[in-house]
């Protein structure tokens, strides 16, 4: 499924950046691989009443409640129903363990550093600046680099790390 694109000798070269890269409303992102601890099909989400519009819900991972953000809504783009392709990205942010949704997985790859630039003001404008870190050049293809920690502010990862815990804790309270 995941096709891997690595240079020869450079999967552990300090001269490139490891990511795993997904579709949201068309475009390809990318997010730090040292960031994701796995990729999943999507289980039954539990919602939560009045819960952000980018809060989908809850998902019971191997006994541990998971927070699962929608990444199309917090950044603003169209919501697409979930299908066989979409995908939860099980990530780490300050501490807080996550899931987000995204419309499908495309691929784990080695991107230079040298092939990262600031974004583009057209970019920038569609997405808001702070999110990126970057966008990534191979080709004709064209990455934008999230900033996790950013994507999600310290408040609301907070807000987020009280929603997941333990299903033993969730279960004696």
């Amino acid at each position: 499924m995941f096709k891997e694109v690595i240079d020869e000798g450079s999967r552990f070269s300090s001269e490139n950046l490891q990511l795993v890269t997904f579709e949201l409303s068309g475009e390809e992102f990318g997010v730090d691989i040292m960031q994701v601890s796995e990729i999943i099909p999507v289980p039954s989400i539990t919602r939560i009443p009045q819960a952000p519009a980018c809060i989908k819900g809850l998902i019971n991972l191997r006994g541990k409640i998971l927070v699962v953000i929608d990444l199309n809504k917090r950044l603003e783009f169209s919501s697409k129903e979930t299908d066989s392709l979409s995908r939860i990205i099980i990530v780490e942010v300050k501490d807080t363990v996550l899931g987000m949704l995204v419309n499908s997985v495309k691929e784990i790859m080695s991107l230079p550093f040298s092939s990262i630039q600031q974004p583009p003001e057209m970019i920038k404008s569609k997405i808001n600046a702070e999110y990126l870190r970057g966008v990534g050049k191979i080709g004709s293809r064209l990455i934008i680099l999230l900033n996790l920690a950013r994507v999600l502010g310290e408040e609301e990862i907070e807000e987020l790390s009280e929603l997941s815990f333990p299903e033993e804790i969730a279960l004696t309270e």
